[in-house]
């Protein structure tokens, strides 16, 4: 059995880029393996990891790169790249992202996207194995592009999935999966549609490694955060691709007044109207031994690396760093 992965996600909440060399380095003493970088309105995938791959030595993941947002060479460039910084320890994970990012954010169209993420996997493997592509898809098309500058090792590509579509791409084409914004209880029903899909196309379904992005609040549990914690939940869980996974997971009778609320404009309404058993299902609170016992939950039911995204809403800087950075040395205890 593989030794489970504790990881940080980057960048880290109260470091600018220029501080997270240091940390990503104690990080690595302490025992953290991976840094796993993630982008939605602040800086790319791509960026930390550079910082953090030049300062350690720490395997590097894109949690996602988007699809839509980028050209195929393009994201074939960016890959070779850090790659090329990192040989062997770099793993590309890709996803669709969602209408608002894709959309209202970037003005494309968020059409097909399993469709599209398989076509994108299939078009990477061939690119950053040194081929010249020529590629015709459902989703778009690439005519005549290599590179010139080859990973010297082989580069996995993991699949950002939710519902069983992309989950079953993640399967059938992907060297891992990433989930996001579940339970621990929740991860054995997607990791049965991914072995199960796996195993249909002839592939090996312990081969593919199960990673996961675990959302983890330091502040104490008051009215105040208590309401920012509904405000994030509520911010995403209105965007139809996250609401279709909570339902396919069985929150459909605990959220379904929060959807409500929120579709008759009633913005307040809605984030009251999340209940508190589901804000201690997606995110992270309390104590340093629940949070530990937390994370170990998740590895008992099937996550093999485990990014830890903390975060804290604390306003002064100095305080906020170490709100992020104690927790992050005492829960290194178990990574080991």
């Amino acid at each position: 059995m593989a030794k489970k992965r504790w990881a940080l996600s980057v960048p880290v909440d109260g470091f600018d880029l220029r501080e997270l060399g240091d940390v990503a380095r104690e990080a690595e003493g302490l025992g953290y393996t991976d840094a796993w970088s993630y982008e939605v309105d602040g800086v790319d995938c791509f960026t930390p990891l550079v910082v953090v791959g030049m300062a350690t030595g720490m395997r590097l993941g894109t949690a996602i790169a988007n699809v839509y947002t980028r050209g195929p060479s393009m994201l074939a460039s960016m890959a070779a790249g850090l790659a090329d910084l990192a040989p062997g320890r770099f793993v590309f994970g890709i996803g669709a992202g969602s209408q608002p990012i894709v959309e209202a954010w970037n003005g494309g169209v968020f059409a097909r996207p399993a469709t599209r993420v398989r076509e994108m996997a299939q078009f990477l493997r061939a690119a950053l194995a040194g081929e010249r592509v020529v590629f015709k898809g459902e989703t778009f098309s690439v005519d005549g592009f290599r590179l010139t500058r080859v990973p010297s090792s082989p580069v996995p590509i993991y699949i950002a999935a939710l519902r069983p579509g992309m989950l079953k791409v993640a399967g059938e084409v992907g060297d891992g999966v990433i989930l996001n914004w579940n339970s621990p209880e929740d991860v054995p029903k997607c990791v049965a549609v991914v072995r199960d899909a796996a195993t249909k196309a002839g592939r090996d379904p312990d081969a593919i490694e199960i990673t996961a992005r675990l959302f983890i609040n330091l502040d104490a549990v008051t009215p105040e955060s208590d309401l920012l914690a509904r405000r994030h939940i509520a911010a995403y869980m209105n965007v139809p691709v996250y609401r279709a996974y909570q339902e396919w997971l069985g929150r459909t009778l605990a959220l379904q007044p929060m959807w409500d609320a929120w579709g008759a404009g009633d913005r307040k309404g809605a984030v009251a109207a999340i209940p508190s058993g589901v804000i201690d299902e997606l995110i992270g609170r309390g104590p340093l031994s629940a949070l530990r016992a937390r994370v170990q939950r998740y590895l008992d039911h099937g996550i093999d690396t485990a990014f830890l995204a903390m975060s804290t809403n604390h306003p002064d800087p100095a305080r906020r760093r170490t709100l992020v950075l104690d927790p992050i040395r005492a829960l290194a205890q178990s990574s080991g």
